[in-house]
């Protein structure tokens, strides 16, 4: 069973003030014509003491964002830099969202209340610095079909509709506008490193590493390890196994983010910023989310690699504070942690005990022939075998006898007819009824069906950086 976020009282630690004079820049928040509330994530909102909020109050916060008690003052857009589909840009930065409020959840972890869709900044370019009601639903599904397949993502908090009418080349226009609030374990991003290593700002980049070791705590490099005790490459070995395990995560759970910038991946290891991902309708390896990716460079199964590229340009802006070979050493690492947690994770959805990564590595090989051979997607696959243990006779079949069911207790969802599914046809019928009818109900179904997934799947296994 998988156990809910505990309740706790409301503790605010802006602790990136400390770094505001060179992070970011202070911003208002938009100023919108209208404040519905259509989302409220109730069980994280009780795990950072705010589920005391009444709807009027949410909305003051998460609507015109009114600084919360003995928080941030205002909110600050983060300056970075990141290559976007491997082109250097160093004009971007947060362009339609900011930094809100830092505050403390029940296990003690310092994590960020964050927006998208909040107004201009200094980096919005050419944008308007708005988000659409669609996109934000789509965040909000995404975000928790992730968190239900065990991945690690941010969560999508707080949904508003702003009544606005936006245009948009890629979906039909004028179109129905939003501000989201995300909750997430940090917004620092290999980008924000490239920044620094850009402009040689040495101290703070200095700075900046103390602040995520701080603030993202993990375990110290192998014994072995040349320069392990070096800020920066302690740090580079804890953001390697992080993101190894990400990329292990996606590929279990049959996700492609679509756009992998090293803008957009965080060092706390964390998933975030959801665009045009797509869950797999069947097992491809080339399947591409995102209509504009016609190279397929980041495309479901180029994931891993594009994560590992990402991690090597965290290492070259590390190269201000530390020699290289201890960051290859580093780097290094990731093809090891990716089978270990790409074993540890399909053994997981499956149900079964490990048997090590040699024999769980000759098993996923198998399963990812017969998916492609019978053509049917991740979701069905895993389901099927929880469902009723049946087996194929093919080489899958013949290695899983070998495999021990896991500990886990049964759950009623694997008696049923089918699991629930995020594939883009569902996307577009839940967002139909919004969109025609304001019919919110599909979603609200969706949401309590995922999280019931997430509840039969049990608690994910940690990660083993």
């Amino acid at each position: 069973m998988r156990s809910e976020p505990q309740a706790t009282a409301y503790r605010p630690d802006p602790r990136i003030a400390q770094l505001a004079g060179w992070l970011g820049d202070p911003v208002p928040p938009a100023e919108f014509p209208r404040h519905v509330l259509r989302f409220r994530n109730d069980r994280w909102a009780r795990a950072v003491g705010l589920d005391g909020l009444d709807d009027a109050q949410w909305l003051a916060h998460f609507g015109r964002f009114e600084p919360l008690a003995d928080n941030l003052p205002q909110p600050l857009a983060l300056r970075y830099h990141g290559h976007q589909f491997r082109h250097y840009n160093p004009d971007i930065g947060d362009g339609r969202g900011f930094l809100f409020a830092q505050l403390r959840d029940s296990r003690g972890r310092l994590l960020d209340l964050g927006t998208k869709g909040s107004g201009r900044t200094p980096y919005s370019r050419d944008g308007d610095g708005r988000l659409t009601l669609k996109g934000a639903v789509r965040e909000i599904l995404a975000t928790e079909m992730l968190e239900a397949l065990g991945a690690d993502t941010s969560k999508t908090f707080s949904v508003v509709e702003t009544g606005e009418s936006l245009w948009r080349g890629d979906e039909p226009s004028p179109t129905r506008s939003a501000v989201l609030t995300r909750l997430s374990h940090g917004h620092i991003r290999i980008g924000t490193f490239q920044r620094l290593r850009m402009l040689e700002q040495r101290e703070d980049m200095a700075q900046l590493v103390d602040y995520c070791l701080a603030t993202f705590p993990g375990p110290p490099p192998p014994a072995d390890a040349p320069g392990r005790d070096e800020p920066a490459v302690i740090l580079l070995h804890q953001v390697v196994g992080r993101l190894a395990d990400l990329a292990a995560s996606y590929v279990v759970a049959g996700f492609v983010h679509g756009v992998l910038n090293s803008d957009n991946r965080n060092v706390s290891g964390e998933s975030f910023d959801y665009g045009p991902w797509r869950w797999l309708p069947r097992w491809d390896a080339k399947f591409t989310a995102a209509y504009f990716d016609h190279a397929g460079l980041y495309c479901f199964g180029r994931q891993p690699e594009a994560i590992l590229w990402n991690c090597g340009q965290l290492g070259i802006a590390l190269r201000l504070l530390a020699e290289t070979e201890p960051l290859v050493a580093a780097l290094d690492r990731f093809g090891p942690l990716y089978q270990q947690a790409i074993a540890r994770r399909f053994c997981w959805r499956l149900g079964v005990e490990s048997q090590g990564v040699d024999a769980d590595m000759a098993l996923i090989t198998a399963a990812e022939s017969h998916m492609q051979e019978a053509g049917i997607a991740p979701d069905a696959f895993f389901f099927a075998h929880r469902q009723a243990r049946r087996l194929p006779g093919d080489d899958f079949g013949k290695l899983l006898r070998g495999y021990r069911p896991a500990e886990a207790g049964d759950h009623p969802l694997w008696h049923e007819d089918a699991p629930p599914t995020l594939v883009i046809d569902e996307v577009e019928r839940i967002w139909s009824a919004i969109d025609a009818s304001d019919d919110w109900q599909p979603l609200n179904d969706k949401i309590a069906a995922i999280r019931r997934l997430g509840d039969a799947l049990g608690e994910p296994p940690p990660t083993g950086n």
